[in-house]
């Protein structure tokens, strides 16, 4: 497989605001569906996050917790075969619409039943902590 530079750039991007929206709707199902089989976070503070339900249950946690809405910035996506990674900046906000938090975050991408599906995804803040 292969995809020009810009080409899957605007794939990654398209598919960050899917996410984006899945995720201001609360749809947690929705949400895991991005993520492959076996896919998995890496959060900062936390332990491995692994498979679908899980997943699930860790963003479930997240929206509960009062993270009613998240901005994705990619900023970098290199593609090797089926595989892509990207850098992106990431922020969160409340239900007013108020920042909760920002930073930044690495997402490897696998293709995968003719899609694109987030595999690993590891982010960390950028506030600092006092």
């Amino acid at each position: 497989m292969s995809t020009k530079s810009s080409e899957i750039h605007s794939i990654i991007s398209s598919l960050s605001k899917n996410f984006e929206s899945k995720f201001a709707q609360g749809d947690v199902a929705g949400i895991a569906d991005f993520y492959t089989e076996n896919g998995m976070l890496l959060p900062a503070g936390s332990d491995f996050v692994q498979g679908k339900q899980n997943i699930k249950d860790y963003w479930q946690f997240a929206i509960d917790m009062g993270i009613k809405g998240i901005k994705l910035e990619i900023i970098e996506v290199e593609q090797h075969d089926n595989t892509a990674i990207e850098m992106s900046k990431y922020t969160l906000y409340s239900s007013d619409n108020k920042e909760i938090d920002h930073g930044k975050g690495v997402v490897i991408w696998k293709y995968e039943n003719n899609t694109w599906k987030l595999h690993r995804d590891v982010w960390n803040s950028s506030v600092a902590t006092q």
